[in-house]
């Protein structure tokens, strides 16, 4: 029988967390890091209570759940068995916004019980960055980042086995050796945008918001940028969203869900039609956006696709290199 010194768990009476909760997230742990490994018998009830100061049904309630999610089961007169092994998950996104919402949801739904996800943020700090990927060494068996641009990135990296890790949404500062699932944000925005050429020239001029707080790749101001040239299309840049003039007779393509918010504000104070008097544009597909004032149109990659497509690396380990189709969306609001 495995001796609960191999185990070390204290319950922290000042968390917030369920006792049983937190005996759950232990045992998960313990297995992941191959203390228990299938097969192995875990502490009886009664060992467990003595031990560790837990009550009996404090241990029942974290064994069924356990059993609940395939990670255990029991055997009459025998007591508990580790049935199967568990993948630990570093999930490490940029921000969380509804289309990233989309993402995870996609994700989490297609993987098995006995995977475990431990989500982070880095907010395009390198110092945060730097932290939570040195923090993580070793302690999963599966890496997804969202990169940003930034020198220090790569190496960050190298600390990682480069068959663990997966880079998504952004293929930049990858290794060779890494998995990569992507979108496209120059030559399929201008794809894009050329598929909704019919509509856009509806309007005398065509005005990109790219606010100077922004993160999103230059690569769509760019393309923008030739599309217009392209179709002789009047046209351009703004990075001051406070300085947006909305007139009418103009569309606006917006990379930033808060200044498309300004937008729309100001339509309506002026009392114009979008789809009518003025037209928009969104980045990124969001749940709400196809309400929002008989639907907001968007160029957008598809998050479902990718969340799924990740969960398979997931659960296959098979190296992937793969750029998730952008389209247009077309809605009233051009």
């Amino acid at each position: 029988m495995i001796r609960m010194k191999a185990f070390q768990f204290t319950p922290d009476s000042n968390s917030p967390i369920p006792k049983f909760q937190q005996l759950i997230q232990a045992f998960q742990d313990a297995i992941s890091q191959k203390i228990f490994q299938p097969g192995d018998v875990l502490p009886s009830v009664n060992e467990m209570c003595r031990e560790c100061s837990l009550s009996r049904d404090t241990v029942f309630k974290a064994y069924a759940e356990l059993k609940k999610r395939n990670v255990i089961e029991s055997v009459p007169n025998k007591g508990y068995f580790v049935s199967g092994e568990i993948t630990r998950v570093f999930l490490f996104l940029d921000t969380f916004k509804a289309y990233k919402e989309v993402l995870y949801d996609s994700f989490r739904k297609r993987l098995a019980d006995n995977v475990i996800v431990d989500l982070h943020f880095h907010h395009y700090n390198i110092d945060v960055f730097k932290s939570q990927i040195r923090e993580s060494v070793g302690k999963y068996s599966k890496y997804i980042i969202m990169n940003f641009d930034h020198p220090k990135v790569a190496a960050c990296l190298e600390q990682l086995d480069p068959k663990n890790v997966m880079i998504i949404d952004w293929n930049i500062k990858a290794d060779d050796q890494h998995s990569q699932i992507f979108q496209d944000f120059g030559e399929s925005v201008l794809t894009s945008l050329q598929s909704g050429l019919g509509e856009i020239k509806k309007y005398k001029e065509f005005s990109m918001i790219y606010p100077d707080y922004t993160y999103h790749p230059y690569d769509t101001v760019e393309f923008f940028l030739r599309f217009c040239k392209q179709n002789k299309i009047k046209h351009s840049i703004y990075t001051d969203i406070d300085s947006i003039e909305v007139k009418k007779g103009a569309a606006y393509f917006s990379v930033s869900d808060r200044a498309m918010a300004k937008i729309l504000d100001k339509a309506r104070e002026k009392n114009l039609e979008f789809g009518v008097d003025i037209g928009l544009v969104s980045y990124n597909e969001t749940p709400m956006k196809k309400y929002i004032d008989k639907g907001i149109t968007v160029i957008s990659t598809d998050f479902d696709l990718m969340g799924k497509r990740v969960a398979e690396f997931v659960t296959t380990s098979e190296r992937v290199y793969y750029c998730v189709p952008t389209q247009l969306v077309m809605r009233k609001s051009l």
